[in-house]
């Protein structure tokens, strides 16, 4: 089965305006995400594949390590689990 990322029940992912950074809300925990992390977390919302994500982050960042990072970045939040 084709694993489809989501956001756990027990995260939210949430933009501070006054540090214009994304955030991951966990229970008595904040995570402050770097870079296009938020971005691409915004694309995990149960609808697509990992690979689907991957091809449209490629699509939006030519050139960039999208195909070797993102994977490796969703299985390490996952093995949080901040994702399933």
């Amino acid at each position: 089965m084709t694993w489809r990322p989501v956001l756990a029940r027990t995260v939210a992912l949430r933009h501070d305006r006054v540090r214009d950074t994304d955030l991951l809300l966990l229970p008595e925990r904040v995570v402050v995400l770097h870079g296009r992390a938020g971005g691409v977390l915004r694309l995990c919302d149960g609808s697509r594949a990992v690979p689907e994500i991957v091809a449209v982050l490629s699509a939006a960042f030519p050139g960039a390590p999208v195909a070797a990072e993102v994977p490796e970045f969703l299985s390490a939040l996952r093995k949080e689990g901040w994702l399933r």
